[in-house]
This record gives C-alpha cells, structure tokens and sequence, in this order.
C-alpha cells in the first residue's frame, strides 16, 4: 500500500499526499450492512452546543464491522477490499458458507478469494482469529479483546498492532502499539498480523476544506480568545498566555490527568514510553 503526491496545480493540492487507493477492489459497499450515521454538530439534547469545532462534513453511512469474529469452525472468503470513511483501515466483506456476509478490520496483505477462520485449533494465519492461549509467542495480532466476548478493542487504527511477548498462567503479556505492556485474559480473542492502510500516517489533506469535508470546523487557539473565553487569553500584542493550559484550566504539557484508583493499574505491566 503507498500514497500518492498530487501534481501542484493548484494551491491546495501542493501538499496535498493522498492514499493510491490501489488495494481497494469494490466502491459499493454492502447495503445489508450498511446503517444510518447521525451527526450531533456538537449540540446535546436541548440543542445546546456542548463540545465545539464540529460540525458540517460529507454524509456518511455506517458500516456494521464484525468486531466479535464469534463464528467459530465457519470458513469465510474475502469478497472485497473497500474504504471505510468511518475509519483510517480499510475493511473486508467475508461471505461465510452459509450466506451470511460481514464487514472485519482488513489485515495487511489479506487477499480477495482468501479463507479465513476464527475459533479454538485454528492455524494461526493473516486474517485467522484465535484465543490468545492459542496464538504463537512472538506473533503480530490486532483487534484484542479486553473482555472475552466483547470484541476487540485494541489495534484496530491503519497499520496498529500489538505483540504477544509471554504467557503465564490465565493471562498473556501484549506489547502495545504505544510501547505499553499489559496482562490480557488468554480466554480473549485476536487476530493475526497487523492492520491495512500502514501509510496512513503519511496523508497530507493540502487544504483545509479537506477537514471541512470530515466535519471539523476551524479551531481557534486559547492564547488569540479574551480572558473571558480562555486562562491564557488577554494580553496586549501578541502575549504568549502564560502556563499553558485547557478552556477549564486543567494545566497541559505534561500534567498527568490518570486516576491514581484507575481500575486497569493492575493489569498494566509496563508503561508507555514517554
């Protein structure tokens, strides 16, 4: 997968690096897994405006993604590769042997016509997804559980995944994308190899219309607002504003904001790195 360089014909294309897209074998996607997405604009109930710079952007309807991969002993085929504009990866319509169709987190280097499979005994292949008791030591995995049953919640962005470093007795050590070590139930599930779209990280919009288009309208920063809207506004000129600090007053840069009763502490063996 690679991105592609715009030729500067205009203004806001001459930064502009975009995905090439060359992956993606379908522009339809699955009207049988397709659902409504409604846009709050940043208001609440009442219609208020609770959290800003939102608002606006293209229409956009939601894929259902299979996140549990809870059909166990079925195989399934890669029908197509496709865009998801919900999120950075790209994703998979699997059609199992009994009909059924459903949206999965594309791997890297996952193939249209490729079985997968999920479940206890299954070869630990790209796409597979297996009970971390099962899984290799030292293998690459993406979409892990936290709680068995619930489905994935970790290394599911492009091009994110974690490794499986140890295991002892009902629980297995991941190294997570962030260099942070953590205790995993071995009973939960993940998938083998890591997520598609690794040059994620790369794209440049050019413009920022392009930013419009995703429903994010300008931000302003807190050192231009008056000292009404801002800690850190005011000043004659151009005043730097001080410590820096959130609308609220919550100090950044460094603050640490983690609870000291955080309930996960202690499956967390190692930090992330600084």
């Amino acid at each position: 997968m690679a991105v592609r360089k715009i030729k500067p014909v205009t203004p806001g294309q001459r930064h502009k690096i975009i995905s090439s897209f060359e992956t993606i074998t379908s522009s339809e996607p699955e009207k049988s897994l397709l659902q409504p997405l409604k846009k709050s604009g940043g208001r609440n109930d009442t219609g208020k405006m609770t959290v800003r710079y939102l608002g606006g952007g293209h229409k956009r309807r939601y894929r259902v993604i299979d996140f549990l991969r809870n059909k166990d002993g079925m195989e399934a085929t890669v029908k197509t590769i496709e865009y998801d504009p919900n999120r950075s990866a790209r994703i998979a319509l699997v059609a199992y042997v009994d009909g059924e169709k459903r949206y999965i987190i594309a791997p890297s280097a996952l193939k249209v016509g490729q079985v997968i499979e999920s479940g206890a005994g299954v070869a630990p292949e790209i796409g597979n997804t297996l009970f971390l008791s099962d899984i290799p030591m030292g293998t690459v995995v993406h979409n892990i559980e936290l709680k068995p049953g619930k489905g994935a919640a970790m290394a599911r962005s492009a091009g994110s995944y974690a490794q499986l470093v140890a295991r002892d007795g009902k629980y297995a050590t991941v190294k997570l994308p962030s260099g942070e070590t953590r205790l995993v139930l071995t009973t939960c599930r993940a998938t083998i190899g890591s997520v598609s779209n690794p040059d994620h990280s790369l794209e440049r919009s050019g413009k920022a219309g392009r930013s419009r288009w995703k429903g994010r309208r300008p931000r302003v920063r807190g050192v231009v607002m008056n000292p009404v809207d801002h800690p850190m506004g005011g000043g004659e000129g151009r005043a730097s504003g001080g410590h820096p600090r959130s609308r609220k007053g919550l100090i950044a840069k460094g603050y640490k904001t983690r609870s000291k009763k955080k309930y996960s502490d202690k499956y967390i063996v190692e930090r992330r790195k600084k």
